[in-house]
């Protein structure tokens, strides 16, 4: 048996029913927990996004001695830089491997991972900024954190940390620079080796910069990217708007469609939309609220509500686009087209011989937006193991350069096991420490609410809110 069977095999007993009904039943728990938080709240999340880093007072005495600037990064930037791995490969390739695979019926359970994905996405979020510590110019947080300072379990929060990095540094950046390459490869004919030098070269310019350079560059590319995907997708879809009804019928019939459940098709429909769906909008996978913990805010429920809002942006918004593309087309049945194949495909038959070309550049910037992302997820959780530089050296090389190449080169059901397998463990891991640990978020969801409610239009945390965490608090003073 080869690598890529042996590890297919592993997902999918790892996978199975199990692991998805754990991550929507804590998603449900969740959502009810928090009073249905990323329904009731969108006002606020957008609200938020307009806020800019916030300095201490003793900060803001030293920038103004030394005539400096604020390092920390605002809510926007954590925003772009969490949604810039969040919008990447999944949005493309991944819902066009869903609707392969799994079906139409597919992309409506990303659709319920997302809606109830986004209430977990605010609860780990908020767990990393109660739980976030100062580290030089800036701050430093996350699921490793959380784990350490609030279940006070080392060796957990140490095997979080391997996994993702294992995730997210290493093997998710394959998948980017896979799937660029082959993009590139299908519209221009380019070689998958030089292409991946190419990346691998770019991204190692930017990682060797650090968390500001990462956000200054990811709040420039998101947007541009995502508008400019978003408004080809709305030209398509307005265009065959009289085929969205029968879309939607689709979608819906083919994710409890009697055919599929006697033939038990059904299975396959579900776990590859629950997969792609999370892969594409992380929510409780414990990447996002690395990011989030860098943000400098007055209460820690801004950055959970903002990362909330991240979720629906990635899923809700792009990843449908990418579907009613592919659907309009009716090409997702051809069995020869799959991954960034057949979205390329899709948008060629719609657009003509430009869409390709299209693909490829969006790709570009999707994918390696989030290539620059997932190297500091990896290096936030290596930093947490050890402060030596020589071991962060070798990570920046192998993130950005090593398993960029790597990428280019291996097929595409090799790294997309690879990250399934590790996503599988590294969800768990993560699902874990945030229900032991969410009841701390809901209090400071209800601090946050009541602070609105009497007028206060910024709430301001402390730690001393908390007594029994205070000692365990690094911030909030």
């Amino acid at each position: 048996m080869d690598l890529n069977a042996l590890i297919t095999q592993i997902n999918d007993a790892v996978w199975g029913y199990v692991l998805i009904f754990v991550l929507v039943g804590c998603g449900v728990w969740f959502t009810f927990k928090t009073r249905f938080v990323q329904f009731c709240m969108v006002g606020e999340m957008l609200r938020l996004l307009t806020d800019s880093a916030v300095d201490t007072v003793e900060e803001q005495v030293k920038e103004q001695r030394e005539g400096g600037r604020s390092k920390h990064i605002s809510s926007f930037q954590a925003f772009a830089v969490s949604v810039a791995t969040r919008v990447g490969t999944g949005n493309l390739a991944g819902v066009a491997s869903a609707i392969a695979i799994g079906g139409p019926g597919a992309v409506f359970w990303m659709w319920v991972i997302a809606l109830i994905g986004s209430a977990t996405a605010f609860v780990e979020s908020t767990l990393a900024q109660l739980f976030k510590q100062k580290h030089k110019d800036s701050f430093i947080g996350g699921p490793a954190y959380y784990i350490q300072r609030g279940l006070h379990q080392r060796w957990m929060a140490i095997l979080f940390a391997i996994l993702i990095t294992c995730q997210f540094g290493l093997s998710n950046n394959s998948i980017q620079s896979n799937t660029i390459c082959g993009a590139m490869q299908e519209a221009f004919g380019w070689s998958p080796l030089w292409v991946g030098a190419v990346l691998a070269a770019l991204a190692l310019f930017i990682v060797f910069g650090g968390i500001q350079r990462i956000a200054h560059v990811s709040a420039v590319l998101v947007p541009l990217m995502a508008i400019g995907y978003l408004v080809l997708a709305i030209v398509i879809i307005v265009m065959n708007f009289g085929l969205i009804p029968h879309i939607f019928k689709v979608i819906v019939l083919d994710a409890f469609g009697i055919q599929q459940i006697a033939g038990g098709g059904i299975g396959a429909t579900i776990m590859n939309g629950v997969k792609r769906g999370l892969f594409s909008n992380e929510a409780g996978e414990g990447s996002a609220p690395n990011v989030a913990a860098t943000a400098s805010v007055t209460h820690p429920v801004k950055q959970g509500l903002i990362q909330a809002l991240g979720v629906f942006t990635d899923t809700l918004l792009v990843c449908s686009c990418t579907a009613f593309i592919i659907l309009i087309s009716g090409l997702y049945s051809v069995p020869e087209l799959n991954g960034i194949a057949l979205t390329q495909s899709a948008l060629q038959s719609e657009v003509g011989a430009a869409g390709p070309v299209f693909v490829a550049i969006a790709i570009l910037l999707f994918a390696f937006s989030s290539i620059i992302g997932n190297y500091y997820y990896g290096e936030a959780n290596i930093r947490f193991i050890t402060s030596n530089t020589t071991v962060m050296t070798v990570y920046r090389i192998f993130s950005a350069g090593v398993m960029v190449v790597f990428g280019a080169m291996a097929s595409f059901e090799l790294v997309w096991n690879i990250v399934d397998f590790f996503m599988a463990f590294l969800t768990a891991c993560n699902l874990t420490a945030i229900v032991l640990l969410g009841r701390y978020a809901f209090r400071l969801l209800d601090d946050y609410r009541h602070q609105r409610r009497q007028g206060i239009k910024e709430p301001v945390f402390h730690r001393s809110q908390i007594p029994e965490l205070e000692k365990e608090l690094e911030c909030w003073e």
